[in-house]
C-alpha cells in the first residue's frame, strides 16, 4: 500500500494486551504475583503490579459515565478491534485502513511493567520475559509486517543483557525499549549500564525509549500532581530531553559508536533547541577536561539518533531545517487516545515538508533505525 506512491513504517505502533497476558504467560513461580491488566473501558492502558495501579493518576480512572469521560469519543474509534479480542490480525487490519506497510510493536500496558522503582529484580525479568514470549506469539499474525520491540528490565543490567540477547537471537525482535525515566536513581551514562551498551552494539540492535505517564517512578510531570494536562505536556517530551543529555552528553554514544537510539512519542520540535544548547555547553563553558566527547554533541545525534514526529506536528519543517530530515521517524500511536487514526498518515502527508523529506521520514529513515530492508 502506499500514499502518492510512499510505503509507510510506523516506527511505534503499540497493541494493546490482554488483561490476563502475564498470569498466562509469566514463570510459574510468579503466577500468583502476575500483574493484570483492568479494563473497565475501551483501550485501558491501567495495569496492577504489587497493588500499585498505573498510570496512578486519579484523573484516568474509568468513570461510570462515558459522557463525563473526554477520552470516551475518542476511545469509541477502537470498539471493533477492543470486541475482536485486539489479536494480532485486528491490528492487521488496522494498518490497512490507515495505510501502513509495516509496524513495530510497542506496547500500552506493557509501558508501566518495569515502573516500580523498587520492584524485584529477578520479578521485573521475568514480566519482560512473559512479555516478550506473548509479543513472539502476536506477531506470528503476519511476522513480515509486525516487529516485535522487545522489552528489558532496567532493574539488574545483567537480566537486561541476557533478555536482549533472547529477543533477538531467539525470537528475532528488531528492537529494544524502556521508559526514559531513571531506576533506582542511576542516570543513563552510569557505568553500571555499559554491559547493556556493549551487547547492544553486538547484537545491532536499537534501543527505543518510550515514556508513559504515571509510573512509580521519579518523573518530570510530578510536581503537577493529577493534572493530566500538565503532567502529559511535560513528562513526554521533557523526560527524552534529559535522556538526550545523558546519552550524548554523558558520553555514552561516543564510547558505543554504532549504538543506535531513538526518542519515541515525545514530539521532535525541542531537538534543535536542545541539540544547539549541548553544543553550546560543550563549546564555549562548561565542558569538562576529561570530557568523554570528540564531536559536538549535535553530530553524535545526527550520527546515532532518532526522534519520532506526531502525525500532525507542523513544526516539523523548521526541525528540518535546523538539523535535516535524516534523524526523524513517524509513528501513528494506535491504538491510544491521542493518537491521530484512522487519519494520521493522511494527516502527515499535509505537512509543510517536501516529497523527500515524506519519503524518508515515512520509510527511509525507519527502516535504517530498525535494519530493514529497503
Amino acid at each position: 500500500m502506499a500514499h502518492d506512491g510512499l510505503k509507510v513504517l510506523d516506527s511505534d505502533m503499540h497493541c494493546m494486551e490482554p488483561a490476563d497476558l502475564w498470569e498466562r504467560y509469566i514463570d510459574s513461580g510468579y503466577k500468583p504475583f502476575a500483574p493484570r491488566g483492568l479494563q473497565e473501558y475501551i483501550a485501558d492502558l491501567r495495569i496492577v503490579i504489587d497493588g500499585k495501579t498505573m498510570p496512578r493518576h486519579s484523573s484516568l480512572r474509568a468513570r461510570s459515565s462515558g459522557a463525563d469521560d473526554p477520552f470516551h469519543k475518542r476511545r469509541e474509534r477502537f470498539r471493533g478491534a477492543a470486541e475482536r479480542g485486539w489479536d494480532g490480525r485486528t491490528q492487521l487490519d488496522a494498518m490497512d485502513t490507515e495505510g501502513i506497510d509495516v509496524a513495530v510493536v510497542y506496547p500500552s500496558r506493557g509501558l508501566f511493567a518495569q515502573a516500580v522503582d523498587d520492584l524485584d529484580p529477578a520479578f521485573a525479568a521475568a514480566i519482560a520475559r512473559a512479555y516478550n514470549d506473548w509479543l513472539y506469539d502476536y506477531c506470528k499474525a503476519d511476522p513480515e509486517r509486525l516487529l516485535g520491540a522487545g522489552m528489558i528490565s532496567p532493574h539488574d543490567v545483567r537480566d537486561a543483557v541476557e533478555e536482549a540477547r533472547r529477543v533477538v537471537e531467539q525470537l528475532g525482535f528488531r528492537a529494544v525499549f524502556m521508559r526514559p525515566n531513571p531506576v533506582k536513581g542511576r542516570n543513563w551514562h552510569d557505568p553500571y549500564f555499559e554491559p547493556l551498551w556493549t551487547e547492544l552494539e553486538r547484537l545491532a540492535v536499537p534501543l527505543g525509549f518510550h515514556e508513559g505517564f504515571g509510573p512509580y517512578l521519579h518523573q518530570v510531570g510530578d510536581r503537577f500532581g493529577a493534572d493530566l494536562q500538565m503532567v502529559h505536556t511535560a513528562c513526554h517530551p521533557m523526560e527524552m530531553m534529559l535522556a538526550v543529555i545523558g546519552m550524548i552528553g554523558g558520553g555514552v554514544l561516543a564510547r558505543h559508536p554504532e549504538l543506535r537510539v531513538a526518542f519515541l512519542e515525545g514530539n521532535c520540535g525541542w531537538v534543535p533547541f536542545l541539540l544547539w544548547r549541548l553544543d553550546e555547553h560543550y563549546e564555549v563553558t562548561f565542558r569538562r577536561p576529561d570530557s568523554p566527547l570528540t564531536m559536538k554533541p549535535s553530530e553524535y545525534f545526527k550520527r546515532q539518533c532518532f526522534v519520532s514526529v506526531e502525525a500532525d506536528e507542523d513544526f516539523v519543517k523548521q526541525v528540518i531545517e535546523a538539523i535535516g530530515d535524516d534523524t526523524i521517524v513517524f509513528s501513528t500511536d494506535w491504538p491510544h487516545g491521542d493518537s491521530k487514526y484512522p487519519q494520521a498518515v493522511e494527516s502527515f502527508m499535509k505537512l509543510p515538508i517536501s516529497d523527500e523529506s515524506k519519503r524518508k521520514i515515512l520509510w527511509d529513515n525507519c527502516a535504517r533505525y530498525y535494519g530493514v530492508k529497503i
